[in-house]
């Protein structure tokens, strides 16, 4: 699986980039509170010698509504597609569905460099395994903000979650997620950029090495033209440099982005 995606992933890097009129694409494709609707579909895979593998095919649609002259409202889905080891000898593999979160961002209509936006996020446990999710509702806040310049973006997203029902036999939910991001644009490819994102997470409910999640990450991306279609191609490594026992220190993440302009 993880060599077919590298083969599409190349083949398309080798596309024709897109034209001059098309490069602002390239900061929407990053940008959180983007007016132009898109969808992904990222694959990550662990790497770890001692362990197999954990994939997970996450499909992340982003649509913005516009709900007057001045606002906005951006919707982002997370709804990931599991497939893990299991956690005890013998014990065999487990895929399914994982739990799926909804944000929606009410930001104001783009005047200059500077982007926000700040709502609700929503987690519904629609796990098809115990072992893919947390079996909780949960509710939080989220918000995040981009500034972007000619060729470096600066950024961030966090949100916190609560559980407030679910499974009774389950632990409560009480988790961060931040998320900063910079992007640097090539000179020479208006179309190319590097990226750093990566996801830091902090479980509350667990104290000592079990309570935070901290990878670094760089990444490498193009945006591209198939046929009539414009189509974002993302490559990146993570490293955790602190995280619970038992958790594979590298992740290779390959992302497909799929444009929809207005």
């Amino acid at each position: 699986m993880r060599r077919c995606l590298i083969a599409a992933l190349l083949s398309i890097l080798s596309s024709p980039a897109l034209s001059q009129d098309a490069e602002s694409l390239v900061r929407e494709a990053k940008n959180p509170f983007a007016d132009v609707a898109n969808l992904q579909f990222i694959y990550d895979a662990t790497l770890d010698s001692r362990n197999p593998a954990a994939q997970t095919v996450t499909f992340q649609p982003l649509i913005p509504f516009e709900v007057s002259p001045t606002w906005s409202i951006i919707t982002r889905t997370i709804l990931p597609f599991i497939d893990q080891p299991g956690t005890a000898t013998g014990e065999g593999r487990t895929h399914g569905v994982g739990d799926t979160q909804f944000s929606a961002f009410l930001s104001p209509t783009r005047t200059g460099s500077l982007v926000w936006g700040v709502g609700p996020v929503l987690q519904l446990p629609t796990a098809t395994n115990d072992a893919l999710g947390q079996g909780k509702w949960g509710i939080g806040p989220t918000a995040g903000l981009q500034w972007s310049g000619t060729q470096w973006t600066f950024g961030a997203l966090i949100n916190n979650i609560w559980s407030f029902v679910g499974d009774t036999n389950r632990p409560a939910v009480n988790q961060m997620q931040l998320q900063p991001e910079i992007n640097y644009t090539f000179k020479r490819d208006p179309n190319g950029y590097l990226t750093f994102s990566p996801t830091i997470t902090a479980n509350w409910q667990a104290s000592g090495n079990g309570r935070w999640t901290v990878p670094v990450s760089l990444g490498i991306g193009q945006l591209v033209k198939l046929g009539a279609q414009a189509l974002n191609l993302q490559a990146t490594a993570y490293y955790n440099v602190a995280a619970p026992a038992g958790t594979a220190p590298w992740t290779l993440e390959m992302e497909l982005q799929i444009l929809f302009p207005k």
